[in-house]
């Protein structure tokens, strides 16, 4: 079976763990170059790196924090020493906190904007920069809540409906120039940050997944496939859509 991906080299930001790193993998799988960006999970980046590794891909850790101009810029300047080239980039890092409107501060919009919607920003305009003249493909990990917005997200959801505006935007003004972008928005997905977000067994999860046709949460491993298209030739004909990924949860 050929590999779809081989020799394209790939970015995917906060790819330490959960969603990040399954996609990473699944780049790696099809033959990219990844660059498994962290922002303080070393270990995490480590493990994904030695993981894709010890099956005979190639991949490196990079630390940055995208909410910062000067570690984007250093992180694909790593990207292009290490591999020559710039075919595709995954939005992945981002937050989640909820609150509810008495509880919105400026530090917590600031903190979710920041990494959400700025990180984004600042990680495509670099990689538009080291995008070759064959182009390249973007993809925004945005989330059901730009379109759901629960309850007590009133930020988060602002953050994820901003980026699927982004998306649109950026398809239409990268067009020319061959580079796609597209966005996938997962519904509840059960990763390390879900865990520790305290949804294990909460009711909102439970009412989720009673709510949803395919009656189960989603893993990162459902999420990954979806990446993998995007970036690839298969895809080569859509830009600015958002894909949902949720089992059906509407």
């Amino acid at each position: 079976m050929s590999q779809r991906l081989t020799g394209k080299v790939a970015v995917v930001t906060g790819a330490s763990k959960g969603i990040g790193a399954s996609i990473a993998k699944s780049l790696a799988a099809e033959g990219a170059a990844v660059v498994v960006n962290y922002s303080s999970s070393k270990e995490g980046a480590d493990r994904v790196v030695a993981e894709i590794t010890g099956k005979g891909g190639k991949a490196i850790a990079a630390q940055a924090d995208v909410s910062k101009q000067a570690d984007i810029e250093k992180l694909f300047a790593e990207t292009k020493k290490a591999f020559g080239r710039l075919d595709i980039l995954i939005n992945n890092a981002g937050i989640y906190e909820f609150a509810p409107l008495a509880g919105v501060t400026e530090q917590h919009f600031e903190k979710i904007f920041d990494i959400n919607v700025l990180g984004l920003l600042l990680s495509s305009q670099e990689a538009a920069k080291h995008f070759g003249p064959e182009g390249g493909s973007i993809v925004n990990i945005s989330s059901i809540v730009s379109t759901l917005a629960p309850a007590n997200s009133s930020v988060y959801s602002a953050s994820k409906a901003a980026v699927d505006a982004v998306t649109k935007s950026l398809a239409k003004e990268l067009g020319p120039r061959k580079v796609r972008v597209n966005a996938i928005n997962p519904g509840m997905v059960k990763t390390e940050g879900w865990y520790a977000a305290g949804f294990g067994e909460n009711e909102l999860t439970k009412q989720v997944q009673a709510s949803t046709p395919l009656g189960r949460l989603g893993n990162p491993e459902d999420i990954a496939p979806a990446a993998v298209f995007f970036a690839s030739s298969d895809s080569s004909w859509i830009t600015g859509e958002t894909l949902l990924i949720a089992g059906g949860y509407r």
